[in-house]
């Protein structure tokens, strides 16, 4: 869809924003808005009236809001950012105002609520610009990228001054107008926003046939017609016959687990020891470059050092779910070592490696892990060795093995070239988004006519 310039333009005066429609009027926001507003306003309630408490997260990156906690004005009006029904709020910290987290405040509880303090408010002044309009303003890659580079800080802590909100000036239509461009927007990235979702529901699918393709395969084989005997284990029902259910301890060797002394923050550079993190296996896929340094005063431990064929796996983790994941090293550095998070898993002849990570990525053993696990999500969850060579897996024949990774490899391949195809349609999408609002809210392209 294309759309008309408008008719006459002029000189903004602003360097960034260039020429604007004739009719538009350059303004700073404080001229529109009032920044910060006193929670005083809010004195004359009773202390026990409850209001909506919206923490960062509640606040997304799309707009929306998340209005399911409401607490008494009195434990909240001390510490935390006030804001009412029509107000606008951004996020001045790092990276959540790079990622567009803001909102236009809507449905609070007795119409008021509090924050984090890492919010900016934006009241609009009725006689000069709607909520909406400012919202569409606030999340315009123009808007953005100037914060960006007005913040102030260092690393995790930067933020946007309250200042260059206050003083940053574009041209606003008349009020009717603003309305027309709202209306247009809330249409067209509702249309934009109703594709995405429907592109990640289409990787959420692959991404459980994805699942179902290894489990089946690791479990029941390529064979539909092979008989099939009972397991004797619940959770893995009946599998081939000829296939041998076992305990992991029977085909595993040797597990290692390295050293994790104190390392620098950053990653080793290529002639640097690196000690690799347990991340570095997150979802089944070796990254090498998910390491620390090690000082150079600290000897390495050659024998810890990872090669390729190694099968790694992690041990811990914050997060429950990518404890035991499994992976197989197919390409790495030099000078890279386990830490004491990973394992290091040796075989015997009987167990082909890349058969045994599939067998360790799929449902039924996640579901062994998961019961093994101890500790609470977000807590330093831990898979110990005895846990682990405990798990049963059902073993074919090494020839009939090498075929079911042949097979699930062709198989993730597809997947992974859906999965691909999906995510580069949702950049695309939001490119355009984002492409669209810039050019309707700078006066660009004329949409009047189009709402």
């Amino acid at each position: 869809m294309s759309f008309p310039r408008y008719p006459a333009y002029k000189d903004s005066g602003v360097e960034w924003l260039g020429a604007v429609p004739g009719h538009w009027d350059v303004k700073r926001l404080r001229f529109v808005a009032e920044l910060n507003p006193s929670k005083a306003e809010a004195a004359p309630l009773d202390r026990e009236t409850l209001v909506s408490f919206l923490a960062m997260d509640a606040i997304g990156e799309d707009g929306s809001l998340r209005l399911d906690v409401e607490k008494p004005i009195g434990e909240l009006e001390s510490g935390y950012t006030y804001f009412r029904n029509g107000d606008v709020t951004i996020a001045k910290i790092t990276p959540c105002y790079e990622n567009g987290k803001g909102a236009l405040m809507a449905g609070l509880m007795n119409g008021l609520g509090f924050g984090s303090t890492e919010l900016i408010v934006a009241r609009p002044k009725p006689s000069e610009v709607i909520g909406t309009y400012l919202h569409y303003l606030f999340i315009s890659p123009d808007f953005r990228g100037l914060g960006e580079s007005h913040m102030y800080g260092a690393g995790g802590q930067k933020r946007v001054p309250d200042a260059f909100v206050r003083d940053f000036a574009t041209a606003f239509p008349p009020l009717p107008e603003q309305t027309q461009i709202a209306a247009f927007l809330d249409r067209e990235t509702a249309k934009i926003d109703a594709l995405v979702a429907e592109q990640r529901r289409l990787m959420a699918l692959l991404k459980e046939k994805r699942h179902a393709v290894i489990s089946h395969a690791v479990t029941r084989g390529l064979n539909p017609h092979a008989p099939l005997k009972p397991s004797g284990i619940e959770w893995l029902g009946d599998v081939p016959e000829h296939w041998d259910v076992c305990s992991i301890r029977r085909v595993v060797t040797a597990i290692e687990q390295g050293w994790s002394p104190e390392c620098f923050a950053r990653t080793a550079e290529d002639n640097e020891w690196g000690v690799l993190k347990a991340g570095c296996v997150n979802r089944g896929v070796y990254d090498p470059s998910d390491n620390k340094a090690l000082p150079a005063e600290l000897a390495p431990v050659p024998e810890y050092e990872v090669q390729v064929g190694d099968v790694l796996m992690s041990r811990a983790s914050g997060s429950p779910e990518l404890v035991g994941s499994t992976a197989l090293v197919t390409l790495t550095r030099e000078k890279l070592m386990l830490s004491d998070k990973i394992f290091r898993l040796r075989f015997d002849q009987r167990m082909e490696p890349k058969f045994f990570v599939a067998t360790l990525n799929s449902r039924p053993l996640r579901s062994q892990i998961e019961r093994a696990l101890s500790g609470g999500n977000g807590l330093a969850n831990n898979l110990p060795q005895a846990s682990l060579r405990g798990f049963f897996l059902a073993m074919p024949p090494k020839q009939e093995q090498h075929e079911i990774c042949d097979f699930v490899e062709s198989e993730l391949t597809k997947f992974d070239t859906l999965t691909t195809e999906a995510q580069r349609a949702i950049d695309l999408l939001q490119e355009r988004r984002t492409a669209l609002i810039s050019a309707v809210v700078a006066g660009q392209i004329d949409v009047r006519a189009a709402v």
